[in-house]
């Protein structure tokens, strides 16, 4: 599985480049432009055959609601590394909406899972560093929710038909139409237009690589071999892999940043990411296939 490696550490390293890139740039701002980029591929991806309320809704909470509120965390000083262990999060929350919404009783490893996954962000939220503000910790668990939202759309809707074995990747593509209008709007709202107009002149090298890599690497080329990985092996040897990405992300921010978690931050994140792998033990009520088709959305 050295493919699935690679495209889980393509997703943990993007944590550092959207920090790198996104110096100068209101972060919704960098946001609108990251999936301004990513809709480009409708004219190359099929459109998923599945409603347009379900492309919205995976747009307005997966796409937008996740990383708007993930950039602006970050903007605020959450640290890469932290970012990525915090958003694991979703995993837990996915089962907890899916219960509420689609009536979905947990199994005995759900529970569990979730019960390690809540003590362990509760003991990152107590060791969290100095450099790791509050407002930033919180904003990042409602962008764990968000994308907990727009899992439990994706899984009401059903398989996403229509692109033959991109199916997710269509998906992901189509709903990006969603995100830079709202994304920009807020941040003309919330910056202002001086801000907005000093972002675009603070746009350059760093930031447009940014961009191709987080819109480019880590969606297109990323999605299109992680896909072909599931369609190839059984979702439960693909799928955890994926639990690699907050570790790249903890140490390139370490090796690059000179970020060091805090013994806290350590622990938590090792029962948070043991909550994740427990959930996923066998017996869950999800099907495998829709669980990897939403583990896959993780680190866009």
């Amino acid at each position: 599985m050295v493919l699935a490696a690679v495209v889980a550490s393509f997703w943990g390293f993007n944590f550092v480049v959207i920090d790198w890139g996104m110096t100068g740039v209101p972060p919704l701002l960098f946001v609108a432009i990251r999936f301004l980029v990513v809709a480009l591929a409708v004219f190359v991806v099929p459109r998923p055959q599945t409603s347009w309320r379900t492309v919205i809704g995976v747009g307005l909470f997966m796409s937008f609601g996740q990383f708007g509120l993930l950039y602006t965390s970050m903007a605020l000083g959450l640290q890469p590394g932290l970012a990525a262990l915090v958003l694991q999060a979703q995993a837990v929350f996915t089962i907890l909406i899916a219960a509420a919404v689609l009536r979905e009783r947990p199994t005995a490893p759900q529970i569990a899972g979730v019960a390690l996954g809540v003590v362990g962000l509760a003991i990152v939220a107590a060791g969290r560093g100095g450099d790791a503000p509050a407002l930033a910790v919180a904003l990042a668990l409602a962008a764990a929710v968000s994308w907990g939202i727009g899992n439990v759309i994706s899984r009401r809707a059903g398989s996403v038909t229509g692109a033959g074995r991109l199916g997710s990747l269509s998906l992901t593509v189509w709903s990006a139409l969603v995100v830079p209008v709202p994304a920009l709007m807020l941040s003309l709202a919330i910056d202002g237009p001086e801000a907005i107009a000093s972002g675009v002149a603070a746009f350059g090298w760093q930031s447009a690589v940014s961009t191709l890599y987080t819109a480019v690497l880590c969606t297109i080329v990323g999605y299109s071999i992680w896909n072909g990985l599931l369609a190839r092996n059984p979702s439960a040897a693909v799928v955890p892999w994926v639990l690699l990405a907050p570790v790249v992300a903890m140490a390139s921010a370490a090796l690059l940043l000179g970020q060091i978690p805090t013994t806290g931050e350590v622990v938590g994140g090792i029962l948070l990411v043991a909550g994740v792998l427990v959930t996923g033990l066998r017996g869950v009520t999800v099907p495998g296939r829709a669980r990897a088709d939403a583990a896959t959305s993780r680190f866009r």
